[in-house]
C-alpha cells in the first residue's frame, strides 16, 4: 500500500500513527505530497476529488481517502485488539473522541487562515475568535472526558496528533490549567508510533 502523506498534516499523521499502532507500518510506503486549497497537486487530485491527503492507494483496488476512513480500513487488516471498538457504548465513546479531535484540528487550521495564511487585509478577527472559542471548549472537554487510562484507541490517536500539531503551529495553548490532558499527551508522545512520525515543514500555499 502507498500512503499519500504530508509531514505537517495532523490528519495524515493520524493515519500513519494508526498504522504503526496496528502493526501495519511495514506494509505502507509513505509518499510525501504538498497540498493546500491554493496549491493544486494533480497527483493527489487524480486519486481524491477533494485534492487532500491522506490518501491510501491499494494494489488493484480503489483509493481510500480521509483519515477516519483510512483508519477504519487499517483496523480490518490486523489481528490484534481493535483500535475502533466494534459495538456498544465503547464504540460511540471512541468515535465521539475522534470527532472532537478532528474538529479541533479543523478549528486550528481555520485560526491559521485568519492569522498567518490569508493576506492580512483579508483576515477577519471575529471569525478567528470564534474558532479559538471552539478550540478552548474542546480542550476543556478533553480534560474532563478523555479516558486517559484506557487501552489505546483511534480517539487517542486523533487527539494526540491534533494536540501535537497545535503545539507545532504555536496555536492557542491547551496546557494551562489542564494538567490531566497535558500529562497524558506527554506520555503518548513517547510512544514509538509518535516518535516515528515527527511533524516538519511549512505549508506551501
Amino acid at each position: 500500500m502507498k500512503l499519500l502523506y504530508q509531514t505537517h498534516s495532523p490528519y495524515a499523521r493520524k493515519a500513519l500513527v494508526f498504522a504503526h499502532e496496528a502493526g501495519l507500518a511495514s506494509q505502507v510506503e509513505v509518499m510525501h505530497h504538498e497540498t493546500s486549497p491554493t496549491n493544486r497537486n494533480e497527483q493527489v487530485f487524480a486519486e481524491n476529488p477533494l485534492g487532500k491527503v491522506p490518501v491510501l492507494l491499494r494494489p488493484g483496488l480503489s483509493p481510500i481517502f480521509d483519515s477516519d476512513v483510512i483508519c477504519a480500513y487499517f483496523d480490518t487488516l490486523h489481528d490484534g485488539p481493535k483500535l475502533i471498538p466494534v459495538n456498544g457504548e465503547a464504540r460511540w465513546h471512541v468515535l465521539r473522541v475522534q470527532a472532537v479531535a478532528q474538529g479541533l484540528a479543523d478549528a486550528g487550521i481555520a485560526v491559521r487562515w485568519e492569522t498567518v495564511r490569508r493576506p492580512e487585509a483579508l483576515r477577519y478577527s471575529p471569525l478567528r475568535d470564534g474558532y479559538v472559542e471552539k478550540m478552548i471548549a474542546s480542550y476543556d472537554w478533553l480534560e474532563r472526558e478523555l479516558d486517559v487510562d484506557a487501552a489505546v484507541h483511534v480517539g487517542h490517536i486523533a487527539v494526540a496528533t491534533a494536540l501535537s500539531w497545535i503545539e507545532f503551529r504555536e496555536l492557542p495553548d491547551f496546557r494551562e490549567k489542564r494538567p490531566r490532558l497535558s500529562a497524558w499527551l506527554d506520555a503518548f508522545e513517547a510512544r514509538l508510533s509518535m516518535r516515528a512520525t515527527p511533524l516538519s515543514g511549512e505549508t506551501q500555499d
